[in-house]
């Protein structure tokens, strides 16, 4: 069934906004996932602030026609049955999410993304983008390193104390 063109206008409006608001753009082919594994997938964007959009690759260009960044930015890969992952908080959020349910959904492929100033990036960069540890992780990863020298010379005195 056909859109009509008010309602194309409103998706491209609002696509342009999302992708504004973005970091990060990700994408990945989507065909052969069943309707309870896309549910899967949003459920999971939805705990990371990712939005998952699935609309014709045609009216993502005309939204990317409509910002700076993303004028210039090539499009040929946008082909096919895609599933587009736009990441606000993170500047890898939306690489993640897809990336965690692809190696879990052999269906799923990831296919590329752009960031937000509208470098292409390759299959490889998104899945090397989405493996990384997060903000909070790498904080967790920095401060337990700090700490473990501290508890070493801690567990020392202590030792030491004991005996004496």
């Amino acid at each position: 069934m056909a859109i009509s063109k008010d309602k194309k206008t409103t998706l491209v409006a609002d696509l342009t906004e999302l992708l504004n608001n973005s970091k990060m753009v990700a994408y990945a082919k989507y065909e052969g996932l069943t309707v309870a594994e896309l549910q899967e997938l949003r459920k999971l964007a939805r705990e990371s602030d990712v939005k998952i959009k699935v609309v014709k690759n045609r009216l993502l260009k005309v939204a990317m026609k409509e910002i700076a960044a993303y004028k210039d930015t090539e499009t040929t890969g946008l082909t096919g049955q895609l599933i587009y992952a736009l990441g606000a908080d993170e500047d890898f959020s939306a690489a993640k999410v897809l990336a965690k349910f692809a190696k879990t959904h052999n269906t799923m492929e990831l296919v590329g993304g752009f960031n937000n100033e509208g470098a292409n990036l390759s299959k490889e960069e998104v899945t090397t983008l989405g493996n990384l540890p997060t903000k909070n992780e790498l904080i967790a990863q920095v401060v337990d390193t700090l700490l473990s020298g501290i508890n070493g010379v801690v567990s020392g005195l202590e030792k030491h104390a004991t005996e004496q």
